[in-house]
């Protein structure tokens, strides 16, 4: 296995659509999807498209750590780990709409704002030619549809409608800081 170089923001295979995967299980394929595994797990991520490792097809892998889920029980993916969708769909699964803050191992050092359906169904493959097919919410749907972007040339800063709420992670971070610190109107002093 390998630790892949991550295409950033301005590489032209990000913003192209990616092509279908002939043969799920075919070796360079379960190759490439260990080698995403690995960049994905050295890089801390939840989860990693093709295209981001400069390979133009239609698959990506993800994670939800349990202590960014929901708790719904359709939010909890099966078996533990990182998973692998190859040729995914994805629609959403209701008209409620969140808007979250994401970043991108794309778009390193920043984070937006983006609107996104609370919940959707996504279908797909595994690396058996296994179908999957899940309804989600919460991070797990944000993670997938962010991913499944990725597939389509989209980029988050694409999704996003108030760049107000674009910016440095650690300045993000800092102004959250700051306003948790700061004295609430109304309060009561000491």
């Amino acid at each position: 296995m390998a630790i892949l170089k991550i295409a950033r923001m301005g590489n032209p295979v990000l913003l192209a659509r990616a092509s279908p995967v002939d043969d799920p299980g075919a070796a360079e394929i379960r190759r490439l999807v260990a080698d995403m595994v690995e960049t994905l797990l050295d890089a801390d991520g939840a989860g990693l498209a093709a295209p981001q490792v400069h390979v133009p097809l239609r698959l990506f892998v993800f994670r939800c750590r349990p202590e960014r889920l929901t708790g719904a029980p359709d939010d909890i993916p099966t078996g533990p780990g990182v998973q692998v969708l190859i040729n995914p769909e994805v629609e959403p699964a209701g008209e409620e709409v969140d808007v979250a803050w994401e970043g991108c191992l794309s778009i390193p050092g920043l984070r937006g704002a983006v609107p996104r359906p609370a919940r959707v169904r996504y279908r797909g493959v595994d690396l058996e030619g296994t179908p999957i097919e899940r309804t989600v919410a919460g991070f797990h749907a944000r993670v997938v549809q962010h991913e499944y972007d990725h597939l389509d040339g989209i980029l988050y800063p694409m999704r996003m409608d108030d760049f107000a709420l674009f910016g440095f992670t650690d300045e993000i971070a800092r102004a959250a800081q700051a306003a948790a610190q700061a004295p609430r109107a109304g309060g009561r002093d000491g």
